[in-house]
């Protein structure tokens, strides 16, 4: 993991962190909240290196660089975090993506790993507010995961064991939101980012 020392300054966007381990809802969350239009937030693209599954559009789901591309981008200092989330599997959020979006005073939504939540919240401090979307039990994070029906059973054993380690970074968040309930979730997701950009 690798972080700048200093955040980018700018005048009046905020940072709103949501992390959650894969499977979890963090994005449908993110999703129907933009859809709501209730708290001015716009969604920062991260970036991968890894290959777009069906349906992903390059810029609008991820920014899909090549390996030897995300190695210059890190070496640049481009990214305000990236984590190798698996082996040889890179995400990062582009410091430039954050500063398009805050410069022009809107809010910003990061949709990033649970380590990179971690490492943002400590850069930006009180400009950010950090979310930690945690599934009802592993079990049924389980079952979302088989029920999704998009990778393989290693993999999903592969997540499940992930989700299990990022579970415990859950009470450096500011605040803890089980999704037992999606509605229930959403809102009180809603209520935690008026409360902190109202």
């Amino acid at each position: 993991m690798t972080s700048t020392n200093t955040a980018p300054r700018f005048s009046h966007g905020k940072i709103i962190i949501i992390s959650a381990p894969s499977g979890c809802g963090k994005s449908t969350i993110i999703n129907a909240l933009l859809q709501q239009g209730e708290i001015d937030m716009q969604f920062s693209v991260s970036a991968t290196n890894r290959q777009p599954r069906p349906g992903e559009i390059d810029g609008v789901s991820y920014h899909f660089l090549s390996d030897e591309d995300f190695r210059s981008a890190i070496a640049n200092g481009e990214f305000v975090e990236y984590e190798e989330v698996y082996p040889g599997c890179y995400y990062g959020t582009l410091r430039s993506e954050i500063a398009r979006i805050v410069d022009s005073g809107h809010n910003v939504v990061l949709d990033i790993d649970v380590k990179g939540g971690v490492n943002v919240k400590k850069l930006y401090g009180d400009r950010a507010v950090s979310i930690f979307i945690k599934p009802p039990s592993i079990e049924a994070l389980r079952e979302r995961l088989v029920g999704r029906a998009t990778e393989t059973p290693e993999a999903i054993d592969q997540r499940v064991a992930r989700a299990e380690l990022e579970i415990s970074y859950a009470p450096q968040f500011d605040h803890v939101v089980v999704n037992d309930d999606l509605s229930q979730a959403i809102g009180n997701v809603s209520s935690i980012l008026k409360d902190f950009t109202l």
